[in-house]
């Protein structure tokens, strides 16, 4: 039987990271400009490592060979095969993220032989002002967003969002986006690295290069139509599973709990993520136990029976397909 597992965070150097992954969740960081934190992924190069009890030292793809309907549950198998379809990130904006959007399932495969990303984030921290980049502010045409970005400004296009603590975005297929500097959030995505960059602010990395962009891939792939359906409202009612997300490739609940909270999981026939965005938490199973802080992601096989949750004051994303 597989217990609870946590994973070592796989960190990522970006152009736009900062220090709080270390200086507010401990990652142990040493660079000054650390973006994310993967915590659970399987992308080919990045596949997460099992930090916890007996199975310490596994890589999650090699529990799936072994254990794929134990871990994932039957009918995710059925739909994904051995693929672990999600990947779980803390991400840290020092400074803007570049303007970008992701394909949709049928062009990431015909393109990449990849998964689309639909992907939601969830803000755990965002300095004064901090804002989100989420679509555009009127409808547009191919080809005043082709000149627009010919001409850099597709700037003067952009809806901006302000943000705090505890706002939720759900960033389909298509949609234009980025993060803005001072946010730090929790991300949920399908199982997929192809991002198309459309603009960059014309920054250099380390060598003095300016990143590729991918202007004439993005064009096919781009939701020109200005769509209010990005913020998610969500009940927030204490110690009880308040649905945030349902969406195809993934559905996340929020929980706050001040008490202890007993779930029975019997049916549900898919692993289940915890993210702590806040607080700490024990959570127990028939197979064993694993604590978490905010900042810290378990993974629970679909075996899993009963789930306790013991906690006076953590905030958790639990996150199914």
């Amino acid at each position: 039987m597989i217990h609870p597992l946590k994973f070592k965070p796989i960190l990522k150097e970006r152009l736009w990271g900062g220090t709080k992954l270390k200086e507010v969740f401990g990652k142990p960081i040493e660079s000054d400009i650390t973006g994310e934190s993967w915590e659970l992924s399987t992308v080919p190069g990045d596949i997460s490592v099992v930090a916890n009890g007996s199975l310490e030292g596994k890589s999650l793809q090699e529990l799936i060979d072994s254990n794929a309907e134990e871990l994932l549950g039957k009918s995710v198998v059925e739909r994904f095969g051995k693929e672990f379809p999600i990947l779980i990130k803390f991400i840290d904006a020092k400074q803007d993220l570049s303007i970008q959007l992701h394909p949709n399932d049928a062009l990431a495969k015909e393109r990449h032989n990849s998964f689309g990303k639909t992907e939601m984030w969830y803000i755990m921290d965002a300095d004064p002002k901090a804002e989100l980049i989420v679509g555009f502010n009127k409808d547009v045409t191919k080809e005043e967003y082709a000149e627009s970005v010919a001409n850099d400004t597709l700037l003067d296009l952009l809806n901006y969002e302000q943000v705090k603590e505890g706002d939720t975005f759900f960033i389909n297929t298509g949609k234009i986006h980025a993060i803005g500097a001072g946010v730090m959030l929790a991300e949920i995505q399908q199982t997929s690295d192809v991002t198309y960059r459309v603009f960059d602010f014309n920054r250099k990395d380390k060598e003095g290069n300016l990143r590729e962009l991918h202007t004439d891939l993005a064009l096919d792939a781009v939701d020109y139509e200005k769509k209010d359906d990005f913020i998610v409202s969500y009940d927030k009612t204490k110690n009880e599973v308040n649905t945030m997300v349902d969406c195809p490739y993934f559905k996340t609940n929020f929980i706050e709990l001040t008490e202890n909270l007993d779930l029975d999981t019997a049916q549900r026939d898919s692993f289940t993520i915890y993210m702590c965005v806040g607080g700490e938490a024990k959570i127990s199973t028939a197979e064993g136990e694993v604590s978490i802080k905010s900042g810290e992601t378990a993974l629970l096989p679909a075996s899993t029976q009963k789930i306790s949750l013991q906690s006076t004051g953590a905030k958790l994303l639990e996150v199914t397909i």
